[in-house]
């Protein structure tokens, strides 16, 4: 039988897919090709938001029209946070949620063997163990995606994740070091590692994300380690001190901010102030010289008033984010800011979007300004056009060069020498330059 996923939301989606894909392979399935139609379609959703719900409904049934008769697979966040409303879906043949992903197989056969719709959410548990996966890789992409963490305990007042994800658990970091190895040997020469709330892996295994990030990094035949979406307030001098010691961990970190102001802080139920945020900034940037501080920052949470968002939208322009991702709050059912007061209209979120979005773009075009005249190495992931590659440095900052000979998967030292409005231009170096002609291996 063939399958095909499609998946919805986060890295840690895009590596549970993976993971699911590779169960399945083991036990004798078979990866449906793009246009190739499917014995079995499998949507794996996300809910950050009520457009996520409806996504995942607008996804699986898209791929029940492509596909007439395959078996449909709803799994992941919605079902989990949502049980009722997913069960209520008549499209899904199975239903499953956040548990017990190696079983997606046997499921599928039973409802092959039976042909009877299969429901099944089972909730976390307190001290229920980190889900064994692993995956050899993700197809189309030169960098991995590692998941070591798993729940999140913070319950920010607009955020359901709690609920669809259980407490927090971690991966052991003997199975850190052995994945991370085996997918060095894939080739692959960068792993991002992702979890749902990344710092607080360890927290159940009297560990640190330290732990993790030195675990992955003493993993030979790898270049790089990156780090995925941070929330910023375990990050102290202590653990920034210990991360600088990894020349593998990339400099790049993206620190969830959501906004600027204290007092919105506060009814989001995040757990730092702005001048907190501000002084990890800054010893991230004393440690890390050049480094990328990325963000999210959301407008017109409610009760936002014009000094609040004032208040935030200068903090972001003064921080000068190497990229921030915008976004406008949408309600979430179920989460306490849905029932607040003081819920800020359309036309004002769409006012703020647009002067936050111009302010990350004049800092993010400033960051990129600031790359040019630097000597970087380069992992090239794939063509941009004839001739033309792209990639990132160790810092994220996209660069394009161009050279005849394929470089994708190949870290090469490259002369930054132009900024734009996405990323950067330039040329490989001369000794790199050099090395390729005569054939030699890349950094």
């Amino acid at each position: 039988m063939k399958v095909k996923f499609h998946t919805l939301g986060c890295k840690v989606n895009q590596y549970e897919s993976q993971a699911m894909l590779e169960v399945l392979l083991a036990q004798g399935f078979q990866a449906a090709g793009q246009e190739e139609p499917a014995d079995v379609v499998v949507v794996n959703s996300c809910t950050v938001t009520a457009q996520s719900d409806q996504k995942a409904r607008q996804a699986l049934r898209r791929m029940k029209r492509q596909n007439p008769g395959a078996v449909a697979v709803l799994a992941g966040c919605w079902p989990q946070a949502f049980p009722q409303e997913a069960e209520a879906f008549p499209e899904a043949d199975v239903v499953l949620g956040t548990t017990n992903r190696r079983a997606l197989g046997g499921h599928i056969l039973d409802f092959l063997s039976r042909k009877q719709r299969i429901v099944r959410i089972d909730p976390h548990e307190k001290g229920e163990a980190f889900e064994p996966l692993r995956v050899q890789g993700l197809s189309g992409h030169t960098r991995a995606f590692l998941k070591i963490e798993d729940g999140c305990e913070r319950y920010c007042s607009y955020c359901i994740i709690p609920y669809a994800r259980g407490r927090v658990r971690s991966k052991p970091l003997a199975s850190i070091r052995a994945e991370v190895e085996e997918l060095a040997r894939a080739g692959y020469r960068e792993v991002v590692l992702t979890g749902i709330n990344l710092p607080a892996y360890g927290q159940d295994l009297g560990l640190s994300l330290c732990d993790a990030i030195e675990a992955a990094c003493g993993a030979e035949g790898l270049d790089r380690v990156r780090l995925g979406s941070l929330e910023p307030e375990r990050l102290m001098p202590p653990v920034i001190a210990r991360m600088r010691a990894q020349p593998k961990l990339c400099p790049q970190f993206h620190l969830s901010l959501q906004s600027g102001c204290d007092a919105t802080l506060r009814r989001m139920n995040r757990h730092y102030t702005a001048a907190e945020y501000r002084e990890i900034a800054a010893n991230l940037r004393e440690a890390f010289p050049g480094c990328a501080l990325t963000t999210d920052v959301m407008v017109g949470f409610p009760g936002e008033s014009p000094e609040e968002f004032a208040s935030s939208l200068a903090f972001v322009e003064e921080l000068g984010f190497a990229k921030a991702h915008v976004f406008a709050y949408s309600r979430r059912p179920g989460t306490v800011a849905d029932r607040a007061p003081d819920q800020i209209p359309a036309p004002v979120k769409e006012e703020r979007s647009a002067q936050m979005l111009a302010a990350a773009a004049k800092s993010q075009s400033a960051f990129y300004q600031a790359q040019v005249g630097k000597r970087e190495p380069v992992l090239f992931e794939e063509a941009a056009g004839p001739g033309l590659y792209q990639g990132h440095t160790a810092n994220y900052t996209p660069v394009q060069v161009r050279c005849e000979k394929d470089l994708a998967g190949e870290i090469w030292d490259v002369e930054i020498t132009e900024a734009g409005e996405t990323g950067c231009a330039g040329q490989l170096s001369q000794g790199a330059a050099q090395l390729l002609e005569d054939g030699g291996a890349s950094l």
